[in-house]
C-alpha cells in the first residue's frame, strides 16, 4: 500500500509594479493566486522560540512549497483555513532533484489578522 501524501489550495497575494506615484515611487497592483499543493505544519518548539528571540515575531506554522513554484513568497500575505498570515524572512530551499517528495520551499508565517 503507497501512502499519498497531499498538500491544500493557499491563496497568495503577489504585486505587480504598475508605474510610479509623484514622488518617484512604485505603485503596485496586488491579486490572489491559487497555489495548489502547499504542505502545512506545524513549526517546532525550538524554531518558534529562536524566531521570537531574532525577529520578536511568533511563528504560526511551517508552509512547504511544491518544486517548480517560481513566486515570491518573500514578505507576503498568504490565506489559508479562512485566516490571513504574513511570510517571515527567507523560503529556505533545497535542490530539487535529491528531494524525493513533491515539495523543495519551506517558508514561516505569522499570523497576520
Amino acid at each position: 500500500m503507497r501512502l499519498s501524501i497531499k498538500g491544500i489550495p493557499v491563496k497568495l497575494s503577489v504585486k505587480t509594479q504598475t508605474g510610479i506615484d509623484g514622488f518617484n515611487r512604485p505603485t503596485y497592483e496586488v491579486f490572489q493566486e491559487v497555489v495548489e499543493n502547499v504542505l502545512v505544519g506545524e513549526p517546532s518548539a525550538e524554531d518558534v522560540v529562536n524566531e521570537l528571540n531574532l525577529s520578536g515575531k511568533r511563528i504560526a506554522y511551517t508552509l512547504a512549497i511544491p518544486k517548480g513554484d517560481t513566486h515570491v513568497w518573500e514578505d507576503t500575505e498568504v490565506e489559508f483555513f479562512g485566516r490571513k498570515f504574513r511570510t517571515i524572512g527567507l523560503p529556505t530551499e533545497g535542490i530539487e532533484e535529491n528531494l524525493p517528495l513533491s515539495w523543495n520551499k519551506k517558508v514561516k508565517v505569522e499570523r497576520y489578522e
